[in-house]
């Protein structure tokens, strides 16, 4: 849910703010989440608990701001993010299960949204 929530409120926000802006926001947002995911994590007492979404959010602005714009290219991304967010191909398993805390948390989904990225640019370059 955290990527959807994050697809709709970059749709409601992409008019009104730049990419420099975004990257403040995705910066700031990474930063106060690691602090926020390990409290929580820590609150709940499960490492990563499906209820901290957070992570999924930041990552997946940071994809929505640099691949193309259109539906089509947001919707193959939202299907590219969520394979590896949740299949966690190596080496995403491996930080998954050696980082820890706030940092693992929010880690593991910036991997997820840098592999995509690198989907989408290898797609590209064969086009």
């Amino acid at each position: 849910m955290g990527t959807l929530w994050a697809w709709c409120v970059f749709a409601l926000l992409e008019d009104w703010l730049r990419p420099a802006d975004w990257a403040v926001v995705i910066v700031i947002g990474f930063l106060l989440g690691v602090w926020a995911c390990g409290r929580a994590a820590r609150d709940v007492g499960v490492s990563d608990h499906p209820a901290i979404v957070w992570d999924e959010v930041i990552a997946f602005w940071l994809v929505l701001v640099v691949i193309p714009g259109g539906v089509a290219s947001q919707l193959a991304a939202f299907g590219v993010f969520r394979f590896f967010d949740i299949v966690k191909p190596p080496p995403i398993r491996q930080f998954d299960a050696r980082l820890k805390g706030g940092f693992g948390i929010m880690f593991d989904d910036l991997l997820a949204a840098l592999f995509t990225l690198f989907v989408f640019a290898l797609w590209r370059s064969l086009l």
